[in-house]
Order: C-alpha cells, then sequence, then structure tokens
C-alpha cells in the first residue's frame, strides 16, 4: 500500500508549479505570445506526440536520445513525445502551411519532455515559448527574430539581458576552404568548442594559428569582430564573419542596450544550424533563457527553405522574474450577490465565495489568505 508522503514523489527532473508560481508562469507566458501577435506572429498549437520519423526530422534529430517513445495502441506504429517544437513547426509549415506565403510568421508555447536534464538544466519537462520566419534568409530576418526575443524578455520583466553569438558552421568552412580532411576539421572544432587549449596547442600550420586566433576571439563582439577581421580566411569562411560584423553593427544600431558577445568555435546546441546562431543569457540567471539561429526546413527531402527562430525556456526565464503584480483577493460572505462578484471581477478582484455563515468575516478572510473583504456594503482592506 502507498503511504501518502509517497504520492508527493515525483521522478527527478519533474516537478509541480504551486499557487503563486503557476499564475505568473501563465501570465509570462501569455504575455510572450501577445509581444508575438503583435509582430505578426501567428499562433499554432502541435501536438504533444507525434510519430517518430515525423519529430526526428529536421531540428528534431539533435535530441533523438533524449525522446520518450511509445507504441501507439490504435496504428501499432512507434511514437514520441516532443523535446523540442521547433521541428513540429517546420512540418506544419512543410505540409498544412506549404503554400502559405513567404516569409512566414509562426508563434508556439508548449511543454517538451526529455528523458535526460542537463547541468544547466536539470528539468525535463517544461515549458517552451518561441518564433519562426520561414522563407527568408536575409540580415534583416536575424534583426527581427534577435530584437523580437529581446522585446519579448524586457517585457516580460527580463534585466541586463545579453546575447551569444556563434557560427556553428565557421570551423568546418575554414578547415574545407584549406582542404583539410574531415578528421582534422574534427579534431579543431571539438577542441574548440570544449575551450582545450591544450589541445589547440599541438595542431601546427595555418589551421593551428586561426584556431588558437579564434579561441581568443570568444568574448565581447567589438574585440572578437577585430580578432576575426584580421584573419586570413577562405572565401566563404570570410563572407560568413562580414555577415556576422553587419548583424552585430546593425544591432548596436537599434539596440544599444543589448549587451553582444560571440563564440565564433561554439556549436554544442546547434548541430542542426546552418548560420548564425544564438543564446540568450540574462544577469544572475543560472542557464540560459533561450536560443535561436537559422536552420534548413525539410532538407533531408530535398526542398528545404530557410528558417531563422528562437525558443525561450520558461523554467530559465522565471527564474529571472520578480512576481511584481499583486494577487487581489477578496473575500465576500455567503449569499453574496453573483452581480457584486461581477462588478468586483471587473475592477480586478479575485472573489473568495464564502460556502457558510461565520462569525468573524475578518478572521475568515485573513484565514483564507485574502487581501480584501467585502463588508458593509464596500471593499475593505484587512490591513486597516
Amino acid at each position: 500500500m502507498i503511504e501518502p508522503n509517497e504520492t508527493a514523489l515525483l521522478p527527478e527532473g519533474l516537478h509541480d508549479s504551486l499557487v503563486g508560481d503557476a499564475a505568473h508562469e501563465r501570465k509570462t507566458v501569455e504575455k510572450l505570445l501577445n509581444i508575438f501577435s503583435v509582430y505578426g506572429y501567428d499562433l499554432i498549437l502541435p501536438p504533444l506526440v507525434e510519430f517518430e520519423e515525423s519529430l526526428l526530422l529536421g531540428p528534431g534529430k539533435a535530441q533523438s536520445r533524449n525522446m520518450f517513445r511509445l507504441l501507439d495502441p490504435a496504428s501499432q506504429r512507434m511514437m514520441g513525445v516532443r523535446t523540442d517544437m521547433t521541428g513540429q513547426v517546420a512540418r506544419i509549415s512543410h505540409t498544412r502551411l506549404g503554400n502559405a506565403p513567404r516569409p512566414l510568421r509562426l508563434s508556439y508555447a508548449g511543454d517538451v519532455l526529455r528523458i535526460n536534464g542537463t547541468q544547466l538544466r536539470p528539468e525535463r519537462q517544461f515549458t517552451q515559448a518561441g518564433v519562426e520566419l520561414i522563407g527568408s534568409n536575409t540580415t534583416e530576418a536575424y534583426i527581427e527574430i534577435i530584437l523580437l526575443a529581446f522585446e519579448a524578455l524586457k517585457d516580460a520583466g527580463a534585466k541586463k539581458i545579453s546575447i551569444d553569438l556563434a557560427m556553428p558552421l565557421l570551423v568546418p568552412t575554414i578547415t574545407e576552404g584549406l582542404g583539410l580532411n574531415t578528421k582534422m576539421s574534427n579534431q579543431v572544432r571539438h577542441a574548440l568548442d570544449s575551450k582545450d587549449i591544450g589541445e589547440l596547442s599541438n595542431i601546427a600550420g595555418e589551421i593551428g594559428l586561426i584556431s588558437r586566433a579564434l579561441l581568443k576571439a570568444a568574448g565581447p563582439a567589438e574585440k572578437s569582430l577585430k580578432i576575426l577581421s584580421e584573419l586570413n580566411l577562405p572565401r566563404e569562411a570570410r563572407e560568413m564573419c562580414n555577415e556576422l560584423a553587419k548583424l552585430v553593427a546593425r544591432l548596436n544600431a537599434v539596440a544599444s542596450d543589448l549587451v553582444i558577445t560571440v563564440d565564433p568555435g561554439e556549436f554544442t546546441g546547434f548541430e542542426y544550424q546552418t548560420g548564425i546562431s544564438f543564446c540568450l543569457f540574462a544577469s544572475g540567471v543560472h542557464g540560459e533563457l533561450g536560443r535561436g539561429g537559422r536552420y534548413i526546413v525539410n532538407a533531408e527531402l530535398g526542398e528545404g527553405e530557410p528558417a531563422t527562430g528562437f525558443s525561450l525556456y520558461l523554467d530559465s526565464l522565471m527564474r529571472a522574474l520578480e512576481i511584481t503584480d499583486k494577487d487581489k483577493k477578496i473575500y465576500v460572505p455567503v449569499g453574496t450577490n453573483r452581480d457584486l462578484l461581477t462588478t468586483l471581477h471587473s475592477q480586478g478582484y479575485r472573489t473568495i465565495q464564502g460556502l457558510e455563515e461565520v462569525s468573524d468575516i475578518k478572521a475568515e478572510a485573513s484565514r483564507m489568505n485574502c487581501e480584501f473583504v467585502w463588508l458593509e456594503d464596500k471593499i475593505n482592506k484587512l490591513t486597516e
């Protein structure tokens, strides 16, 4: 027989959101979706569970080992619980919205579930909210997406927001341009990603000089761009760095309060992305608030199109926010006319209806954690 206290135990990485926290998160999601909407992003709601092969297309492939799987009794096909919503948006854009005019702007919000958490994100179930801009590969698409993420986070209440820009394909592009083999490319790429100066010191030749310079370039955007501009890079790699410089200049011009850093050698977490990628942070918050960048929708089907987007992680975001909205709960005695309740609701109060007569209405209101009480035909604050 299960003891009552054992029923409160949850698997590692899962938790209950209780009174106050749950309402705050719901309101935050509503704020984010409202910002997405006013900038022209239409909301879609994909299912929590899909056929496995659909979830593993494109962006979903990177999380394949982290996906819960189950057998669908109806179709006898394997299904998966989504680990990320970006792939679902890509599927919808290619199928049900395949004929919609481009660029296509879509937003979403919902829970995702993963087999394992990480050191920075131990939660295995959390809410994602984000947008995808599909059908444009311009620098302006980056600007729109990054500024939208910045504004959404500020509107939600996050402070001192910073963005770390990365180019996950820069190192492979450099090594290919220098005629190096895949083994050397992977060695340089992983050493840079892990910031292994010892490994990079052992790499000889031109790629050794470039890779060590790329490691030094990680940091504030101004310093990073200066180092990158002085490197003798293959043509395609130089074009990538030029686009990064153009993006940083535009962001500095329109969002001077956004702190920008660059890590040209980072690629973990951006495996499916094909252009400039980014992580969003807030001062004093453990873990990233979100990730984004450019990728190709449905590249596996040979009909890929460029897309740029971001996902915000509500578990991290909620740690960056303070609960500032006061909960105006008012206790109304049993038998109160329902027209009064409607009036109080229109004034922003949450009503707690008494269900039986009590001798001390104020004491009962206090017991029910109400700040106000309806007494003598008026609103009374309990602290008065």
